[in-house]
C-alpha cells in the first residue's frame, strides 16, 4: 500500500524536500515538521535557504547552526496535539558545520589549530563550491547521529543545484583520491615528491608568479593539515550515502502549476533516479479549488446560460441588469471550476510519470504563510495530524 504524504510524516525518520525557487518549498518543510511534532514526534527542520524565510516564518529572530527549539505554545496554541511532541529548527552555517567536522576528525588540539587558523581554509570554507551541499549532508548525518529526532525535515536551496547534494559525499571520495591530493598530502622530504611531483611543483611556480607564492603556501599548508583526517572524511561520505538511500528516508517534491514548475519537478525526479531514490510523494502548492465535480461545472453553466435567456427577455432594465449580473457570476465560477479540474487532472498525470507515490494539492490561500496561523492552514491540507 502507499504511503500517504501524512503517513510519511509519522513513520520516516528523514524527509528531504526539493524544488525549484518561490514554489513554497520551504513553507512545505515547516509545515511537514509541524505536523510530525503535532503527532506526538520529536521533529526538527533544517534549511540551508540563505533566505531566512523559515526563521521569518516561524517567529524567530534569527537561526543558527545548533538546533533551538521552539515552545509548544507557539505551533500547539490550543493544546490539541498529541503529548511528547517537540518541534526545533536551524539554518545550515556551512563555515561553523565545517570547523566542527575539522575538531572530528583531527587527531589533537594542534592539528585542529594549523587547519582552522590557515588562511586558505579561512577564505575558502563556507564559498568553495559544493562546500555547503557536503555540510548540509554532514549536517543531516549530525542529527541522525546525535540528536535524538523522530523526524528531520531537509529544506534544500532553491535552484537546480538543490540535489547536488546527492553527489557531495561521492565528490569527497574523488577527491581524496585525486593525483593531486594525495601529492599535497605527502610530507616534504618523500622521494615520491621529489621525483614524480616535478610537473606539478612547475605548475605551482607559475602560479605562484600570479597569486603570489604566500598563497601556493597556505594551500599546500591546508592540504597536508589534514594528514590522517582521510579515512574519517571517507566514512562519513559512505554513510551519509547510505542514509540518504535508506527505506527510512524520503525525498518530497514541491511544485506549482505553472508549467516551468512542474518542468523542473520533472528534473529533479530525474535526477533522484539517476542515483537509485524515487519520488515519495509530489506536493503541488497554490493550485486553484475545484469547486465540485464535472457535473456541477455542467449545472452552473447551464444556469448562466438560464439566467442569461431570462435577462435577455426581461422588461425590466433593473431585474434584466442583475440577472445578467448573476449569470456572469455563474459563469465565471464554472470557469474557475473548470480550470481547478483541468489543473488537477494534469497534474495527477504528472505524478504518474514522475513516479510519485502521493499527489498532495494545497490551494491558494486567502493570505501569506506569515506565522504559525497560517503554516497550521497549509498542513490542514498538506498533512493533516490529530487536532489539526
Amino acid at each position: 500500500m502507499t504511503p500517504t504524504l501524512a503517513g510519511l510524516v509519522a513513520s520516516r525518520h528523514v524527509i528531504v524536500c526539493c524544488g525549484t525557487g518561490g514554489v513554497g518549498k520551504t513553507t512545505a518543510s515547516a509545515v511537514l515538521a509541524i505536523g510530525a511534532a503535532r503527532a506526538g514526534r520529536n521533529a526538527v527542520v533544517v534549511t540551508i535557504d540563505p533566505a531566512k524565510r523559515l526563521a521569518d516564518t516561524l517567529g524567530l529572530e534569527e537561526l543558527g547552526n545548533v538546533a533551538h527549539e521552539i515552545p509548544s505554545s507557539r505551533w500547539d496554541p490550543d493544546g490539541t496535539a498529541l503529548p511528547g511532541g517537540r518541534l526545533s529548527a536551524l539554518m545550515l552555517d556551512t563555515r561553523s558545520t565545517f570547523d566542527e567536522l575539522v575538531r572530528t576528525y583531527a587527531t589533537d588540539a594542534e592539528q585542529t589549530g594549523r587547519i582552522l587558523d590557515n588562511r586558505f581554509y579561512r577564505n575558502i570554507a563556507g564559498a568553495l563550491s559544493g562546500t555547503q551541499e557536503y555540510m548540509a549532508m554532514e549536517k543531516l548525518h549530525e542529527l541522525h547521529e546525535e540528536g535524538g529526532y523522530d523526524l528531520i525535515v531537509v529544506d534544500t536551496p532553491p535552484t537546480r543545484h538543490a540535489l547536488d547534494f546527492l553527489d557531495a559525499p561521492a565528490r569527497l571520495t574523488r577527491l581524496l583520491d585525486n593525483r593531486v591530493f594525495r601529492f599535497l598530502m605527502m610530507p616534504a622530504h618523500s622521494a615520491y615528491l621529489r621525483a614524480a611531483g616535478v610537473a606539478i611543483q612547475t605548475f605551482f611556480r607559475t602560479v605562484g608568479r600570479v597569486v603570489g607564492t604566500e598563497v601556493i603556501d597556505d594551500v599546500v599548508a591546508f592540504f597536508r593539515a589534514f594528514e590522517g583526517m582521510e579515512q574519517g572524511f571517507r566514512e562519513r561520505a559512505a554513510s551519509v550515502t547510505a542514509l540518504l538511500a535508506d527505506a527510512d528516508t524520503a525525498f518530497v517534491l514541491v511544485t506549482s502549476p505553472r508549467r516551468d514548475a512542474v518542468d523542473e519537478a520533472k528534473f529533479f525526479a530525474t535526477r533522484l533516479r539517476e542515483s537509485n531514490l524515487s519520488v515519495a510523494a509530489l506536493v503541488v502548492n497554490r493550485v486553484h479549488p475545484t469547486f465540485g465535480e464535472t457535473e456541477e461545472i455542467d449545472a452552473l453553466r447551464e444556469r448562466a446560460e438560464q439566467l442569461t435567456e431570462l435577462s435577455s427577455s426581461e422588461t425590466d432594465m433593473a431585474t434584466r441588469n442583475a440577472r445578467a449580473r448573476l449569470a456572469a457570476r455563474y459563469e465565471n465560477l464554472a470557469s474557475y471550476a473548470s480550470l481547478g479540474a483541468r489543473e488537477r487532472a494534469e497534474l495527477a498525470d504528472a505524478g504518474q510519470r514522475i513516479g510519485a507515490g502521493a499527489v498532495v494539492y494545497v490551494p491558494s490561500l486567502a493570505h501569506d504563510v506569515v506565522d504559525f496561523a497560517a503554516l497550521n492552514a497549509v498542513g490542514h491540507y498538506l498533512a493533516p495530524s490529530p487536532g489539526n
